[in-house]
């Protein structure tokens, strides 16, 4: 994601929309608008969120938005504010006409997959939500800076409850940057709050029009915001559980909530050779590799027997070479 060389170019939201619609959902994807002109040569505001971090279902999206800092009124005049704050046909309506206002704003967005963050919190090495978070973040700065953004001064919705920490972070990554790191920046830099809006549009639209690669025939509707807490999620969750195969890629394994219905409605499964059990499964019929490598005692050296002439002359020796 370092450089927009395979990244997605989108232009309007039913652009986005037509890709999201293709997209291979079990993979990251990465979209963005055109690059203005301007944000080449003045010097550039850059706001970041998410949205999607708490639910079981559907991606997480990173969200990226810049403009000169000459030009950061034309946010208020779109009423750029927290995006969960906004309907989302506010949020539509804002995230249209920044697509429309190529000459000045730019954003860009990553969607990272259910079946991503699964993988990622549940491998043999963990990588956890913020640190899946973190690179997120990072891969879109380093992105939109290479893509020639004038970067002067970014903004970003804190990661954890210590914001200074992560400021720090960023800016031993990013020197040359001023960089704001701050609790409910969504809410206080109306750049961050455009960052907000196209990350939440993204990934609703991204669960609208999800195909099921299982073959499952379900609107949005049916599965609900994909929050716990949601009556629909809780249903989709209990009603598409194999009890095999587990869940549609739709769900983060990794959340506890997908593992609490595993536990209920899926078979127990007894492992067989599991590293517990290496020592106990060793017995005296089993060979190990490592006999074939002991090493093995040199005989003693026999000592030479005496010639009989010298034993008949009684002749003895007197000095050992």
């Amino acid at each position: 994601m370092d450089n927009l060389k395979d990244c997605i170019d989108i232009n309007s939201l039913e652009n986005l929309n037509t890709h999201l619609s293709y997209q291979n959902n079990s993979e990251n994807s990465f979209y963005i608008s055109k690059i203005p002109d301007l944000c080449k040569e003045k010097l550039c505001i850059l706001g970041i969120d998410e949205a999607g971090r708490g639910p079981v279902l559907g991606p997480m999206v990173y969200g990226i938005a810049f403009c000169p800092l000459e030009e950061s009124e034309i946010l208020k005049t779109f009423e750029c504010a927290d995006s969960k704050a906004l309907t989302e046909e506010k949020r539509d309506d804002i995230f249209s006409k920044l697509c429309s206002s190529t000459e000045i704003v730019g954003w860009a967005v990553d969607v990272i997959s259910p079946n991503y963050i699964s993988n990622s919190m549940l491998s043999r090495t963990k990588h956890s939500l913020n640190a899946v978070s973190t690179d997120s973040a990072v891969g879109l700065i380093r992105a939109v800076a290479n893509a020639g953004v004038n970067i002067d001064h970014i903004y970003v919705d804190t990661l954890g409850s210590k914001p200074e920490k992560y400021q720090s972070f960023l800016l031993n990554l990013f020197p040359n940057y001023k960089i704001t790191v701050a609790k409910k920046a969504d809410s206080t830099y109306p750049i961050v709050s455009a960052a907000s809006i196209c990350a939440k549009v993204t990934r609703d639209h991204a669960l609208q029009v999800w195909k099921f690669q299982e073959g499952i025939e379900l609107t949005h509707k049916d599965f609900g915001s994909g929050y716990p807490g949601d009556p629909n999620t809780k249903k989709f969750l209990k009603n598409y559980c194999n009890p095999i195969f587990g869940f549609p890629q739709i769900v983060r394994f990794s959340w506890s909530t997908a593992t609490n219905v595993l536990e209920q409605e899926a078979y127990d499964v007894e492992w067989e050779n599991t590293e517990e059990d290496h020592k106990d499964s060793e017995s005296p019929n089993n060979v190990s590799i490592k006999s074939f490598f002991k090493m093995v005692e040199k005989p003693a050296k026999k000592k030479r027997t005496q010639h009989q002439f010298f034993s008949q002359m009684c002749l003895s020796r007197t000095t050992e070479f």
